[in-house]
């Protein structure tokens, strides 16, 4: 149980707190019996409103709790009382303020006023103050906030009449860096056990995904550190999703670090310390976190049951994996076959074309003749063809029409080299991930 938060799903556990909070609002006073603490969480668990001593995430899905506080609420002056609560979607306010014991018809006026300024898709903090010096509890304030800390205070004055002030966002930008040590499992386990956010572990293998290859070149031991900034509000709770600033990795045969930079009017992409780009002429391996289960060369065939030339890598990934084109090229073709499945065909240059088999599914709106960009989308891993045991991806490489394995393809610097005012942005920019580094590692 989290502290602050009642956790059961029984309602004679919300009957008990919510018990404690009266005694100590009315003191010795009588207290409403338990049936009647019974019948609030009831009507508190039919309005939707997920209500909490703190901010407590939870999917919409989940089924709706009420969360009241062991602790009592905060009194803010005489025969007042501040209560904090956290509601799954702004729509939800008019029932949580009824719930909390004010009148229907001003919850409604109450929510109306302050609807605007909150986000209707997103959770809301709402702190309300009461008067509990009468036995019906009076409305005082409202505070009501999103995720990024702009919202609304609602308050109503003594003759009735309700007044609304906006309340900017107050969001900042922290770098917060992170490293550790690979596991013996998979660098996913090593990054999650130091804190790396998920959404940026298949970033970083992309972000370095010419300079290693993650099946082989990888192992225990291995140092990496990662750098991303995070927006954060004005309680320091983290706004929007992080980006990914640096990646480094460090194995027993080489090292490489590289910085995330957007050049004026491009996409971004990847650099060295001196403005190199990390991209090469193609990529190590066309899909992410996969594990290589056969490699070219000679093999007994598992479905034909003879042994035959392998003629391209094959990688397990769960079905729906994205798979890449390794290089710049024109799409030649997106179609079914009935060994490889849905298979993906794309031209390059220097004579090079690259395959990909048993997709799932092809990237939406892929055709022939299409072009396609080094890492964009092309389909995703599955099952499909009679040449398969397993949900993977058979990639090929071809030179002048001759296949050759692709783990040995030599992949030259073709990238862009900074200069002028790039350069001096992108100078600017290391320079502040490298102090930021600096400052969270002494």
């Amino acid at each position: 149980m989290q502290s602050g938060i009642v956790d059961s799903y029984d309602p004679r556990e919300w009957a008990k707190s919510w018990e404690l909070r009266q005694s100590q609002a009315h003191g010795n006073g009588p207290r409403p019996s338990p049936m009647l603490a019974l019948g609030l969480a009831a009507a508190i668990l039919t309005t939707g409103a997920l209500t909490a001593w703190m901010f407590h995430e939870a999917p919409s899905a989940a089924p709706v709790r009420a969360t009241t506080a062991a602790t009592p609420a905060k009194q803010t002056g005489p025969g007042e009382v501040r209560r904090t609560l956290v509601i799954s979607r702004a729509t939800d306010l008019p029932q949580l303020l009824t719930a909390q014991g004010i009148d229907p018809a001003l919850s409604q006026q109450l929510a109306a006023s302050a609807l605007p300024a909150l986000d209707p898709a997103g959770e809301v903090r709402a702190v309300l103050v009461l008067d509990t010096s009468s036995p019906k509890p009076r409305f005082v304030r409202l505070e009501a906030s999103n995720a990024d800390s702009s919202g609304v205070v609602v308050r109503r004055d003594p003759a009735g009449q309700i007044t609304t002030a906006r309340v900017v966002a107050q969001v900042s930008e922290k770098i917060f860096v992170q490293h550790g040590v690979m596991d013996g499992d998979s660098f996913y386990s090593s990054a999650v056990a130091v804190g790396i956010p998920n959404s940026l572990i298949p970033v970083f293998a992309k972000a370095l995904a010419f300079d290693f290859d993650f099946q082989r070149e990888v192992a225990a031991g291995d140092a990496f550190e990662t750098a991303y900034t995070q927006k954060v509000n004005a309680s320091g709770e983290a706004v929007g999703a992080p980006t990914l600033l640096y990646a480094s990795l460090t194995t027993a045969s080489k090292s490489a670090s590289v910085y995330r930079f957007v050049p004026p009017g491009a996409q971004e992409e990847w650099f060295d310390a001196s403005g190199r780009s990390a991209v090469r002429s193609l990529m190590r391996t066309p899909i992410d976190g996969a594990r290589i289960t056969s490699k070219f060369g000679m093999r007994y065939h598992p479905t034909l049951h003879y042994n035959r030339l392998h003629k391209g890598v094959d990688f397990a990934a769960p079905i729906g994996t994205p798979i890449y084109a390794a290089a710049d090229g024109t799409v030649t073709g997106a179609t079914p076959t009935g060994c490889g499945g849905n298979m993906v065909v794309i031209q390059h240059d220097k004579g090079l074309q690259t395959r990909y088999f048993h997709a799932s599914r092809y990237a939406e709106g892929l055709h022939a003749g299409q072009h396609v960009m080094q890492g964009q989308t092309v389909s995703y891993v599955g099952v499909t063809g009679t040449c398969t045991t397993g949900p993977h991806l058979h990639y090929e490489t071809l030179v002048n029409g001759e296949h050759v394995d692709p783990l040995g393809i030599p992949t030259d610097n073709s990238g862009k080299v900074l200069a002028g005012p790039e350069l001096l942005a992108f100078e600017a920019m290391r320079d502040r991930v490298d102090v930021g580094r600096a400052q969270q590692q002494q």
